[in-house]
């Protein structure tokens, strides 16, 4: 990743991306969920700037993956928090890197588990090229195209940086 990227432009720029999408759908009162870590992170700033009127809601889908029995239980496995009835509910569901969207999907089943809301919007910091699923993001932060054996990462809540790690040791980026 050659350029630096503003994390501060980039969540002022998705929260008014977000506002604008909110208005243009009508939704009123939208309940906004980050996905336990970085989503979360990320969440609690836009939440904060969109002034939203309902609780911050966060998910942990470490049950829900698909890959769970290869990836092992994670050493911090925190509970869900949804802090109202999601029934009939506009979603603005918040991650920080949408890249298979095998966790955007284990995401939606557990929303699912707790009701039936009436939409989900998806908004996420990095959207990066090789999806397994069907999914994509209604807001978009910057999208990014990295090379094989590259991760993004996001590091946080206070400061939060983006990394591009590669895999095969040759060194990390860091941009803030």
């Amino acid at each position: 990743m050659s350029d630096a990227i503003d994390i501060d432009q980039l969540l002022n720029e998705m929260a008014c991306a977000t506002q604008a999408y909110c208005k243009a759908s009508a939704y009123d009162n939208p309940l906004m969920i980050g996905i336990q870590r970085g989503g979360a992170w990320i969440a609690k700033r836009l939440h904060q700037t969109l002034k939203l009127a309902d609780p911050l809601g966060e998910l942990n889908i470490a049950f829900y993956r698909d890959d769970f029995s290869t990836l092992g239980l994670h050493p911090e496995v925190n509970p869900s928090k949804l802090p109202a009835d999601i029934n009939n509910r506009h979603i603005i569901l918040v991650d920080d890197v949408l890249f298979t969207g095998r966790t955007i999907r284990a995401a939606m089943n557990e929303i699912f588990d707790y009701g039936r809301p009436a939409s989900i919007t998806l908004v996420v910091m990095i959207d990066r090229c090789g999806r397994e699923l069907p999914i994509q993001a209604d807001i978009i932060g910057k999208t990014i195209t990295l090379n094989e054996g590259e991760h993004v990462k996001l590091s946080g809540p206070e400061p939060l940086t983006l990394s591009i790690d590669n895999v095969k040791g040759t060194g990390t980026q860091t941009t803030g």
